[in-house]
């Protein structure tokens, strides 16, 4: 069992708190199966063409920062390799500023361990894959807002700064980290739309996280019909449950391309 980062330091008014979708992120990415296919993944040893780059790990709405930190303090035992790039996105400068304080905390923890962990690269203030470039990214975590609501809450207009929020600027804060819009899916769609496009061609991959009421299953069939070579299996769930809240974590990559006529690439 790996330990979960501490964040005793986050003020929870301004910013998500870890809760059971968190927690199946963790148990899911450390999982056995996961370990295997992220380890064969990213084998570190060389490929085809003499390299295998250090993999980029990013979370997409990060909040108190419980799921990168975890991975960035862990990338030996859950990629295999040491040399793992992480970073993370969010569009609640607060959570972007406890994200660093989160991954240096579990930093401090791994050194006093004498255990090595990955090279964080920090966070930054944007909009879903807005500021990423092509093809950048190997990994992708997204816990996004996925519960049913009437409406998205538009994006922050008010000054996001150290002093003092509003009780209705700090909740305007929190429904953006839980408010999903039509079936809880519309930041969703946005971010599959994105995928096929950030992800890296040869090794990108993704973990989403859905709720019941998301219709996961309609997820995964359109994600199916992106072409030949893309995957989409649930690798994580809450389990039976009634009601909506029964979550679970979906894992989308494609194939990996093998040369199979022994020539060079």
């Amino acid at each position: 069992m790996l330990p979960t980062p501490s964040t005793d330091h986050v003020n929870f008014e301004r910013i998500y708190e870890p809760a059971e979708d968190s927690y199946l992120l963790l148990d899911t990415l450390s999982s056995e199966s996961e370990k295997g296919f992220l380890h064969e993944r990213f084998d570190a040893t060389e490929d085809a063409r003499g390299n295998s780059p250090s993999p980029l790990v990013l979370e997409i709405g990060t909040g108190s920062g419980v799921v990168i930190s975890f991975l960035h303090a862990n990338s030996e035992v859950i990629f295999g390799r040491a040399d793992v790039l992480t970073a993370g996105l969010d569009i609640n400068s607060y959570a972007c500023e406890a994200t660093e304080k989160t991954v240096d905390v579990a930093e401090k923890i791994q050194a006093q361990d004498g255990k090595s962990h990955g090279f964080y690269l920090g966070n930054t203030l944007g909009d879903l894959c807005s500021a990423l470039r092509p093809g950048m990214v190997d990994v992708l975590i997204f816990n996004p807002p996925y519960v049913p609501t009437p409406s998205l809450p538009v994006l922050p207009n008010f000054e996001q700064r150290a002093g003092e929020l509003s009780y209705e600027d700090e909740s305007h804060l929190l429904a953006l980290s839980y408010a999903g819009g039509a079936d809880g899916m519309e930041t969703t769609d946005r971010l599959l739309d994105a995928l096929p496009e950030v992800l890296g061609d040869d090794r990108g991959c993704a973990y989403v996280l859905l709720c019941a009421q998301n219709k996961p299953e309609k997820v995964k069939e359109r994600i199916r019909k992106w072409g030949s070579g893309w995957h989409v299996e649930t690798v994580g769930t809450s389990g039976k449950k009634g009601g909506w809240e029964k979550l679970q974590i979906i894992r989308i990559w494609r194939s990996i391309p093998h040369n199979t006529n022994n020539e060079e690439p």
